[in-house]
């Protein structure tokens, strides 16, 4: 009994330490890459297990899922270029651009291999940088990923999100912790570079996907923002793959599904 009450307070108090991380903001370390100060934060031992993050967000993004995962990885998790803590890079932001951030970051950081996991425009950076470097990515996780602008179910409401007018009144408080947080405090910029990137008719050519050999897994909530037929199209392209529907779920599957989507990712890498 004495053993089974000391199990369950280290559990309490494991738990406890997790829900007191303020991911984002944990004293994390800064590389410089392309002449641009990246932060990023690590969590666990093991293989390591590189996180990108979407389009507005920061490694908070992953704060549902980065505590399971510790436990059998080595979690690396950077601010993308312009967002979080990191800084704006010099040249204009693009999935080429990001993912040669993501490369930079593995060969500092002098990983010998590792795994990746990407959502929504990190899983497209994750899917450029798997193409790139098959010689690092062992297994590639994606979720709500495109290849091309008109995967998208409702375009206009996409649109809505790249007029920095409607980001202003409507979403206030992502300027607030932009502000915050940013070292460039330029968020309009981030809105116009970011609307230029995404509506791009084709991020990169087909054959790219078909190129990729690593062992991926994609992911699609059942009611996400892109089309399941173009998760499909994305899912016979890359051969070594496997497709996964989250039932009862939008596109932010490590907001909503956070326990799913960690025994899903696990047992795939597994």
């Amino acid at each position: 009994m004495i053993r089974i009450n000391a199990l369950v307070c280290f559990l309490l108090f494991s738990a406890k330490i997790f829900s007191q991380i303020n991911y984002g903001s944990n004293n994390g370390k800064y590389l410089t890459i392309k002449n641009t100060k990246l932060y990023y934060e690590e969590y666990g031992k093991g293989t390591p297990l590189l996180l990108i993050h979407g389009g507005f967000g920061s490694i908070a993004d992953y704060e549902n899922i980065i505590p399971k995962l510790s436990e059998k990885y080595r979690v690396i998790v950077a601010d993308a270029p312009g967002l979080g803590r990191s800084e704006y890079p010099t040249n204009k932001l693009s999935y080429k651009l990001l993912a040669e951030y993501q490369s930079e970051l593995i060969d500092k950081l002098k990983l010998d291999s590792l795994y990746v996991l990407g959502w929504s425009d990190g899983a497209v950076t994750g899917l450029v940088l798997t193409k790139n470097r098959p010689d690092k990515v062992r297994k590639l996780i994606i979720s709500g990923a495109n290849y091309k602008a008109n995967a998208v179910k409702d375009i206009a409401e996409i649109k809505k999100w790249t007029n920095p007018d409607w980001i202003e009144k409507h979403w206030p408080k992502w300027v607030e912790n932009y502000l915050k947080k940013a070292p460039s405090k330029d968020w309009r910029r981030y809105i116009n570079e970011t609307s230029q990137m995404w509506f791009e008719e084709q991020y990169f050519p087909k054959s790219d996907l078909e190129n990729i050999k690593t062992p991926t897994l994609i992911v699609y909530g059942d009611n996400d923002m892109y089309t399941i037929e173009h998760g499909l199209e994305i899912r016979n392209a890359i051969k070594n793959s496997q497709f996964c529907v989250i039932p009862n779920c939008s596109h932010d599957v490590f907001i909503e599904k956070p326990e799913l989507i960690n025994q899903i990712s696990i047992d795939f890498l597994q």
